[in-house]
């Protein structure tokens, strides 16, 4: 057990999220006033964004063994727990205990395992319980105390079962914390550096009597709950029963989490006539959640329209290599493309087609600006509407204890999300929990990456540590290759020259458009030279890419083949797309024939040994016109433009 300080994020734009604690009933209180005992609750402060959720039969598993293996003989195992997703190297949570910030419970991405980070108020509660191991007490002498360094003269007394680098309880008079002890229990009280003080304070923290159970939660939280509900159910009412959707199928968009259902089951209750379900079965769906969306609609007779891709994923595979948070691919030729093609056949006839759909704003910084309401830009009648978006995960499950709703088992077995077994956005302890549960299919996934990994130059620790989850490693995972010293440097295999669009043009989350796809047989200084014909350019070796700037619009190459355009409008960054594959084609099949060095006004054009742009270049256009390369595009590259003109959304 290690100690961590209270993290911060500023990630999110999003109103303050509230928590009280009634002392009465020991119960969480989601608005002041407990609607039991009907006593104002004490403010629980929380870390932004307060996407509060109750600790799972796992999750609880997991913090008693470390709890026990610090401290034999101390357990919350029977009390209730609230953990608050707050920013980390990967699964990182605030526990909060009888309304008190117990503890940090983290994955240790570096070990690969989980720890549990003492808070102050955790431990003031434990000393004051009457723990007696791990316990030091010392002389204070009115010092700030916390962060400093004890000699072991001032240690008064300590229990008999310290070891060097065990987190220990510490006691001053009235002050109470928690340290790192630097030495054996026989040798703390001995002349020398003997204690580190982590945090001490002087506040009371206790914890609360009772045991409340889920059905005291609910009750507590029930005035806050039914308004909440009713609030929903009159947003779906409202938007279904206008005129313009009178006669339009409505349906669900159900993953088979959490969300999702909660939203099925408040359609069904705010909609009286029969609504539709779509699930889209992207062939890599946990076993779990396939069997729990089948089941749930078949027993409570519910239409389900599977939408299914079979072996799509395995299929582009090859083409696009693993998918990544920056670079999700797979979204679009599993999920997205498949789902649309179930919207287009609704609103064929000109008809408006309503979707419900569960997205929240708490899930993430991309979803934190969700409006109540979206129209699909690329499928003219179809109306998305979002009646949770201000929910969060405590108000989902409370919703689903209360209404006795089954849910996908994945949530007791330690996951916060259910979707795609592979996906990057995964976190690092669900991925080696998902390898547990299914040994199968963790191998057949786990094996094409450590071939990827070699392909690319790159060793196995990459794999283990999770960095093929991005493109562009992000602070976090830069200073994790630091500390265990792994290679992140790609070296492409040289292939056969290809440009493979992704699936179209989709909105940016982060604003204007974007068309992805890859390269292959295309090394990372072949692009370069070419580069200043596209735009202002810089290439960053650390990071693996070549961004370029032009007119507005960026273009992203990456060291593994991938490509990324962002532009204001869909058709420019068609366009931004397709020069810059142009450009790319350029490099690989010159001919040398000159033409290019004729027309060029500048002489910013090398052929010897191979063709280079210069920074001379104007980028006037005359030497694309004359390329006979570039005249043959469409002959060189025969499927490019049907891949262009592909049209997907971000549902």
């Amino acid at each position: 057990m290690t100690t961590n300080k209270m993290p911060s994020n500023s990630s999110f734009d999003l109103d303050e999220s509230l928590l009280f604690w009634c002392t009465k009933c020991n119960t969480p209180l989601l608005d002041e006033q407990c609607g039991i005992c009907k006593e104002k609750g004490t403010r629980v402060n929380l870390s932004p964004p307060g996407d509060l959720r109750f600790a799972s039969p796992y999750e609880k598993n997991i913090i008693d063994e470390l709890i026990s293996k610090e401290f034999p003989g101390v357990s919350l195992s029977e009390k209730l727990i609230l953990l608050n997703k707050v920013p980390g190297e990967d699964k990182t949570d605030e526990m909060i205990v009888d309304g008190l910030h117990f503890g940090i419970l983290r994955f240790d991405m570096s070990l690969l395992s989980f720890k549990l980070d003492m808070m102050v108020e955790g431990a003031a509660a434990l000393i004051d319980s009457k723990i007696d191991r791990k316990l030091i007490n010392i002389s204070s002498g009115g010092r700030h105390l916390s962060g400093k360094n004890i000699d072991g003269t001032d240690i008064i007394e300590c229990s008999d079962d310290i070891k060097s680098g065990d987190t220990v309880f510490v006691t001053s008079r009235n002050l109470s914390g928690f340290g790192i002890a630097y030495r054996d229990s026989a040798q703390l009280k001995t002349p020398g550096r003997s204690l580190k003080i982590k945090k001490i304070g002087s506040e009371n923290f206790a914890f609360l009597p009772g045991k409340p159970s889920m059905n005291d939660v609910i009750r507590a939280n029930a005035p806050h709950m039914k308004q909440l509900v009713k609030d929903a159910v009159n947003t779906i009412k409202g938007i279904a029963n206008q005129k313009e959707f009178a006669d339009s199928p409505v349906y669900v968009s159900f993953s088979g989490g959490k969300d999702s259902l909660t939203t099925l089951d408040l359609t069904r209750n705010a909609i009286k006539k029969p609504i539709k379900v779509f699930f889209a079965n992207t062939g890599i769906e946990f076993p779990e959640t396939v069997e729990f969306a089948r089941g749930f609609c078949k027993k409570n007779n519910i239409e389900l329209i599977e939408v299914k891709v079979n072996e799509a994923f395995w299929e582009n595979l090859p083409s696009f290599g693993p998918p990544a948070k920056d670079f999700r691919w797979c979204c679009k030729v599993c999920k997205l493309a498949p789902i649309n093609s179930v919207i287009e056949e609704c609103t064929r006839s000109g008809r408006k087609c309503l979707t419900i759909d569960g997205k929240r704003k708490y899930e993430s910084f991309t979803r934190s600006r969700i409006a109540p309401k979206e129209e699909n830009p690329f499928i003219p009648g179809q109306v998305s509407l979002f009646p949770i978006r201000n929910w969060r995960a405590i108000e989902i499950w409370l919703y689903i204890y209360y209404r006795k709703l089954e849910y996908n088992p994945l949530y007791d077995m330690g996951f916060e999300r259910v979707g795609c077994w592979l996906c990057p956005a995964e976190l690092g302890a669900e991925y080696l929990r998902f390898g547990e549960l299914h040994p199968e299919l963790f191998t057949r996934w786990n094996e094409y990456l450590l071939k990827w990994a070699k392909d690319n130059g790159l060793d196995e620790t990459f794999i283990r540590h999770g960095f093929w989850r991005w493109k562009t490693l992000p602070p976090k995972m830069l200073r994790l290759s630091e500390e265990l010293k792994v290679n992140t440097k790609f070296e492409p295999v040289k292939e056969e020259f290809g440009i493979t669009v992704t699936g179209g043009v989709s909105p940016c989350k982060t604003g204007g458009y974007t068309m992805e796809g890859k390269i292959t047989g295309l090394l990372p200084h072949e692009v370069q030279d070419i580069a200043n014909i596209l735009g202002e350019n810089v290439f960053s070796e650390d990071l693996g890419v070549l961004l370029i700037q032009r007119k507005g619009a960026s273009v992203k190459i990456f060291s593994s083949g991938h490509i990324s355009v962002n532009a204001p409008g869909d058709d420019e960054a068609r366009s931004v797309f397709e020069e810059t594959a142009k450009q790319l084609i350029r490099v690989k099949k010159c001919s040398k024939c000159g033409v290019c060095l004729r027309v060029c006004p500048l002489n910013a054009i090398v052929l010897e040994p191979h063709l280079m742009i210069k920074k001379e270049c104007t980028r006037c256009g005359k030497c694309t016109v004359s390329c006979v390369v570039v005249k043959y595009f469409d002959k060189i590259l025969p499927d490019f433009r049907s891949q262009k003109k592909a049209k997907i959304t971000i549902l």
